[in-house]
């Protein structure tokens, strides 16, 4: 019988590395913008067409390679980083394992030049499918220029797992950001296209902050620096406003290497506590910098994970270290009541304070009392000043006129609603947030979020089924800056905006215009909105499940929704139950949240012990 067991031929097996470290575009991006950096390049630039499936190519002006070492380059476990085992545990430079131009070349048609500074003529070579075809001297600049083309040209079923260019070119952005980030001592610049998206100019760690996530940082962000004899810490921190309900700002590097650490970023989160929200997100951008032999950065091909040698200090010291800059920048929240926004309509507060209610003020003995000395302590027994003082804060009666407000019908089918709703029952708001809706055999409790949620994803789903929204176009339309990371979401989203009433147009380097809204709308927000949804999106990206026209709608169900802590007057309590029972599902949020609680009077009556 014959042998089983072949050696897989080169090829191939580069082939099976290769999905160990180039999985997609943005993979290239990573390990050829860091062999740029290994490199001691000052300017370097990525070039991106149709999201790097037709081209993906850097260009550095470092140290460049000779002819040789051009050619070894390709080779698997080639590298100019390590000599021996010792070295492995001594890592300071981005890549060492010498793997990712041989990946590169055994799944896409590459071109390297690259010269050396005393070299006279630079060397030209090309390979596909790790093979060199083609190898001749040239007159290069020096430095390197390397050019993936036609990624998995050769493996087509990973081809056919690619996302939309929008979503490919989002993970480019991602990983050009990382690297740039880490090093703002280095010209970057990212053309897609023929359109140049960034052109990031040297300069120092907060100018590169600004530059990549955006100007509303620039003054809203505190420094965070702690040196110690066993690791330093650097970098910056949103203040607690600036914090989103979704992830993206957050940036941890250690010894300038990104990594995604949850571990770290629950020692950052905890330093924030009781600042903002626990659903939401701060900014960070924070640099350790640590003995390569106190950490294990080769636990993962993509070097995104790592392993300390000791994460209780790491986890302390980052945590200490973030609170003690918010302290020392202020920003510690002073006591904060949770004032019920209905008292500020109180007549006694919107009454204004007359003479004639001052002087009536002054005169108590309960005021004389504060205001003379050693009197504070003072209190005259049987006094009659004190048996009247909550005339002070209550207004004059005034005869109000009657307006009688006849409530409207609610349907038949009450959808998921529970039987015995009273048509005329009188609605209250709790906390500007629940509405109160009395029932024969009890009450319910509405989360009116919640409710306006449920009813505008109905809404909008089935208008755009049908057909698109209405849209009314904008005098004045609104001109909206993005982030080129938020730009290339929003330019993938303009065709299923304008489906749901939302008319963007691009207009110039990361700006669009808003021309339109949907008609049914209130105007003048419409820069907020979709500022907000591109967030929501964001928020909902992480759900693989959904179809890029779902996310939308529910980010705009959210974005649209009336907000918790809004007070509604009556009539709009009763139209949103109107419209929330005439909903197909009318008791579970899009998310799948209760939307309404139902207490029965038996329910009641046992809770009371009755």
């Amino acid at each position: 019988m014959a042998d089983k067991i072949v050696l897989l031929p080169d090829n191939i097996a580069n082939q099976i590395a290769a999905g160990e470290v180039i999985q997609r575009p943005a993979s290239a991006v990573k390990e050829l913008l860091e062999n740029a950096v290994d490199a001691g390049a000052t300017e370097i630039k990525l070039i991106i067409q149709d999201a790097g499936k037709a081209l993906l190519q850097v260009i550095d002006n470092g140290s460049g390679m000779s002819e040789t070492d051009a050619r070894m380059c390709f080779e698997r476990h080639a590298t100019s980083k390590i000599r021996n085992i010792d070295d492995l545990f001594h890592i300071r430079t981005m890549g060492f394992r010498g793997e990712a131009l041989a990946s590169i070349a055994a799944v896409a048609q590459v071109e390297l030049k690259t010269k050396r500074e005393q070299d006279e003529s630079g060397t030209y070579i090309e390979v596909d499918n790790s093979t060199v075809r083609r190898q001749e001297p040239v007159a290069a600049a020096t430095g390197t220029s390397i050019a993936m083309k036609n990624l998995f040209f050769n493996v087509p079923a990973r081809r056919n797992f690619l996302k939309s260019n929008a979503a490919e070119m989002r993970h480019i952005v991602d990983e050009f950001t990382r690297v740039a980030m880490s090093f703002p001592h280095i010209l970057f610049t990212l053309t897609s296209n023929g359109q140049q998206l960034f052109h990031l100019e040297a300069g120092s760690l907060k100018q590169r902050i600004v530059q990549l996530l955006g100007n509303n940082y620039q003054t809203k962000m505190v420094t965070v620096k702690e040196d110690t004899d066993y690791m330093n810490i650097y970098g910056f921190a949103g203040k607690p406003e600036t914090a989103k309900k979704t992830r993206g700002d957050q940036y941890f590097f250690v010894n300038n290497r990104f990594i995604k650490s949850g571990y770290l970023h629950h020692a950052l989160m905890s330093a924030y506590q009781e600042m903002i929200p626990a659903d939401s997100f701060p900014m960070y951008v924070l640099f350790i910098d640590l003995d390569p032999t106190q950490v294990d950065v080769n636990v993962h091909p993509t070097k995104q994970e790592i392993k300390f040698e000791d994460e209780k200090i790491v986890y302390a010291f980052v945590q200490a270290a973030v609170k003690h800059a918010l302290a020392q920048y202020s920003v510690t929240p002073a006591l904060d009541f949770d004032l019920d926004a209905s008292i500020q309509q109180l007549s006694s507060i919107q009454q204004p304070f007359t003479d004639e209610r001052k002087s009536s003020a002054s005169s108590t003995s309960l005021f004389q009392g504060f205001t003379q000395k050693n009197q504070a302590h003072l209190i005259e027994k049987n006094s009659e000043g004190l048996r009247h003082w909550k005339d002070l804060y209550e207004a004059p009666k005034v005869p109000q006129p009657i307006e009688k407000e006849f409530p409207e019908e609610i349907p038949a089918a009450l959808h998921a609603a529970p039987a015995g709703i009273a048509d005329d029952a009188e609605l209250f708001q709790i906390q500007n947030t629940y509405i109160v809706f009395p029932s024969a055999r009890g009450f319910l409790l509405i989360h009116q979020q919640a409710a306006h949620e449920r009813i505008l994803y109905e809404q909008l789903t089935k208008a755009s089924a049908a057909s698109p929204i209405a849209m009314q176009q904008s005098l004045f339309p609104a001109t909206l800056e993005l982030t080129p990371s938020d730009a290339v979401i929003l330019e993938e989203l303009i065709p299923d905006l304008r489906e749901l009433g939302y008319l963007v147009e691009p207009f110039g380097k990361h700006t669009f215009l808003i021309q339109g809204s949907p008609a049914d709308l209130g105007h003048g927000n419409e820069k907020h909105i979709v500022d907000m949804l591109i967030e929501q999106y964001k928020h909902f990206s992480s759900e693989l499940k959904f179809s890029r026209r779902e996310k939308l709608i529910r980010s705009l169900a959210r974005q649209q929704a009336v907000k918790g802590g809004t007070r509604l007057t009556e009539r709009e309590m009763r139209q949103l139950i109107n419209d929330l029972f005439t909903c197909e599902i009318a008791n579970t949020s899009p998310e799948g949240n209760p939307v309404f609680l139902e207490f029965r009077q038996e329910q009641l009556e046992k809770m009371f012990g009755r």
